[in-house]
């Protein structure tokens, strides 16, 4: 196994070290332990690009070095592969952008405890070689490749999503540009690795390394497949990884840009970072995406000197550009009061009929509501099936907002609340009323919607169920509509999830059906999937919470991505329905525009049709 590096330039050290001691030839005995089948393709130019044309008679491998740029077959005559070959490629991101994904998959394979060899090209790639004990299939070979080709923007998986053609350059073979492609690992250590190889144990370990990535590709295949049935979509139309990423965020992640839209760098960075704070991103964010999803910002940098000097100044210009032009789309309307939400986090001013209450009050009526939430309400609501389960869900959102806004009046729209539950806005309008009428008294309609302003509820505690509360002691936690990640795993998962979570101590399979009222299976197969996916573990029978980053977790699973779009979508869609209500406002009133023959008294407001057509 190759010993996890300090840095970049510390690998680079011992890469040149080793290039001292190994020769291109001796390196060159590793090529038959590699290659799924004993041939090799040489290479040559063909037009403008660099190719491994198929021969009339394969090449055998042996001792003597090719004279020209050979690559090993990845797969057998049968289809299966002997050796996993991650390539990291310099045409797919920035070379630094290579660096730090192969000290990424470095520490992965560290940690899972699977053994490789890495070497590296002349033009700045990186190859890491896993040899498996068991020949897998091509397409469990590729499920792998693609699951880590979401850690690592270079990564190139074409050679395992080839069968017939896939090949490539191993240890000692000559490069299209001149030299060798070096080995990095040590050649007494790069022999065993390959001799010895990984045991299926070791290989199933890095699959649940993989759990959250593997899921994640699962469900774009199903999407894919989904949509290339429709007679609206065809295949071509489908984005490579499954959803459509911003141009400013690919160039985050691998800092490759358009030269004859960005003329330098540093535009490339401030066209990046303008997205971001339009996005509603803080520095603090940014910085912590850095090491993670988006090196490709960083090698815009240069230097991590050049990166502390200019983030700082560059993210304050990107600020003002932006709010500039906000500042400025907000001149053209008509001041006044705003009482609506106009995103996620401003305050809800309710339009009448509060009363004051203390900051305590409202979070220990909130702990009251939650304790007839779990004792009462759940059981009430799980008997009406799927519905049941949304308006379990909305009633734990509008709880969430009623702590966070200390208010027990609450105007949240229903985009807000489509946002918080992962649903559609139109099946927010459809629950709430259901839930006004069986919630017993806890959620009170008090005023319509008007203009901006969304519906007012009230969300009190009915006198019939005080004395339950007082009765009942509060638990430990916080209350959460669906959180990014489960929007993935679904209601059923969030629900059970909470009831570890939250339970007073570590809860059967049997007691979490009996606390959630949902059936053994369902449950069953929830706990499975959080289970791989490191969320949660068994012992003696019970169920414990993971101490695991769940933004993170989500972040993995894609998530994040449809979320963002789910707040980008409904911001435009709020913008277009102030500016039609906008049309109804005058700046004075005269005689004559009391009332106008012209004018329709009645009118509906767009559709969604009609707003994604005019976009």
């Amino acid at each position: 196994m190759v010993p996890e590096v300090n840095s970049a330039s510390t690998h680079a050290l011992e890469s040149v070290a080793a290039a001292r001691q190994v020769t291109p030839q001796d390196a060159w005995v590793l090529a038959p332990l590699i290659a799924g089948e004993n041939s090799y393709r040489v290479g040559r130019w063909i037009g403008t690009r660099f190719q491994y044309p198929r021969p009339a008679t394969p090449h055998a491998i042996t001792r003597a070095l090719p004279e020209r740029p050979a690559a090993v077959m990845i797969h057998g005559a049968e289809g299966s592969v002997a050796t996993l070959c991650i390539d990291l490629d310099t045409s797919k991101a920035l070379k630094s952008v290579v660096d730090s994904d192969a000290a990424r998959l470095r520490k992965l394979l560290n940690e899972a405890n699977v053994g490789f060899v890495e070497d590296f090209s002349p033009s700045g790639g990186r190859h890491l070689y896993i040899p498996l004990q068991e020949r897998l299939t091509a397409a469990k070979a590729r499920e792998l490749i693609e699951a880590l080709g979401l850690l690592a923007a270079s990564l190139d998986p074409s050679p395992h999503q080839n069968i017939t053609d896939g090949c490539i350059r191993v240890p000692g073979s000559r490069h299209k540009t001149g030299g060798y492609q070096t080995l990095v690992t040590p050649l007494a250590q790069a022999y065993a690795s390959l001799r010895i190889r990984n045991s299926p144990s070791a290989i199933a370990a890095l699959r649940a390394a993989l759990a959250p990535e593997l899921a994640r590709n699962k469900a774009i295949q199903e999407r894919q497949a989904k949509a290339a049935t429709t007679a609206r979509i065809s295949v071509t139309q489908l984005p490579i990884n499954g959803c459509s990423e911003s141009p400013l965020r690919r160039i985050a992640r691998t800092g490759l840009y358009d030269t004859a839209k960005y003329a330098s760098p540093s535009e490339a960075r401030m066209g990046v970072l303008n997205h971001f704070v339009a996005c509603g991103w803080s520095l603090e964010d940014v910085q912590n995406e850095l090491t993670g999803q988006f090196p490709g910002l960083v090698a815009l940098y240069g230097t991590q000197a050049k990166q502390s000097r200019l983030l700082p100044r560059e993210w304050a210009k990107a600020q003002a550009f932006t709010n500039a032009g906000t500042t400025e789309k907000r001149s053209h309307r008509q001041s006044g009061k705003n009482y609506a939400l106009i995103n996620n986090t401003s305050l809800t001013e309710p339009t009448g009929g509060a009363h004051s209450r203390s900051s305590a009050s409202i979070h220990q009526l909130v702990n009251d509501l939650e304790n007839v939430l779990y004792s009462v309400l759940d059981h009430r609501l799980a008997a009406r099936g799927r519905e049941g389960l949304g308006l379990r869900l909305l009633i734990r959102g509008l709880l969430g907002y009623m702590r966070a806004k200390e208010t027990d009046f609450l105007d949240v729209g229903c985009r807000t609340l489509a946002v918080a539950l992962g649903k559609h806005h139109v099946t927010i309008a459809r629950l709430l009323p259901v839930l006004a009428q069986a919630s017993d008294g806890i959620l009170t309609k008090v005023a319509d919607a008007r203009h901006r302003t969304a519906d007012v509820y009230l969300i009190q505690l009915p006198q019939h169920y005080q004395q339950l509360a007082r009765e009942l002691t509060w638990r430990k936690g916080r209350i959460h509509a669906v959180r990014p990640v489960f929007r993935h795993l679904g209601d059923v998962a969030a629900l059970v999830y909470e009831a570890i979570e939250r339970d007073r101590y570590s809860p059967t399979t049997a007691e979490i059906v009996r606390a959630t009222s949902i059936s053994r299976n369902a449950v069953a197969t929830a706990l499975a999937d959080m289970e791989a996916l490191g969320m949660i573990r068994r012992a003696r029978g019970q169920w414990k919470t993971v101490a695991v980053n769940l933004t993170n977790l989500a972040a993995r699973l894609g998530v994040l991505e449809d979320y963002q779009s789910h707040i980008s979508r409904n911001r435009f869609e709020r913008a277009r329905w102030h500016a039609y209500l906008d049309r109804f406002l005058t700046t004075a009133l005269d005689e004559g525009s009391i009332y106008d023959q012209e004018r329709d008294e009645y009118w509906l407001p767009p559709g969604d049709d009609a707003i994604w057509s005019a976009a």
